[in-house]
């Protein structure tokens, strides 16, 4: 379930993030998730997706950053047609009670300034309780 929704400004236009979660043992495994992200984006020509695994406050962080073309998306979802110069950041946070996803697309020049803000936030999170 979708719990928040976020607008990003930036150059370029705004990018948004979103941030779901189902409960414990739903929404899929990390590995799935992060493809199904990345299979959203036709990468640039020479670059590869980047991925990330740390801990942190006892939660387990998992999450991947690609920029090219974010491809139309499918059941309403994402762009109406394909746009280039963007970028998707996207993480799943495994804890108790099951995983969060977390994951914003737009403008590669309005996602790559908060790239750092993205994965202090990753880095931040608490589990609940």
């Amino acid at each position: 379930m979708r719990l928040a929704q976020a607008a990003i400004p930036g150059p370029g236009g705004g990018a948004e993030m979103s941030v779901f979660h189902f409960g414990a043992g739903q929404g899929g495994d990390v590995d799935a998730n992060l493809q199904r992200w990345v299979g959203q984006v036709d990468p640039d020509a020479g670059s590869e997706p980047q991925r990330e695994t740390f801990e942190s406050n006892g939660l387990r962080v998992t999450w991947v950053e690609v920029h090219g073309t974010l491809r139309p998306g499918q059941m309403g979802m994402g762009p109406a047609t394909a746009q280039a110069n963007s970028r998707l950041l996207g993480a799943v946070i495994e804890g108790d009670g099951g995983p969060w996803f977390f994951k914003a697309t737009g403008p590669d020049a309005a996602l790559a300034p908060q790239r750092d803000a993205f994965v202090g936030m990753l880095r931040s999170a608490r589990p609940r309780g």
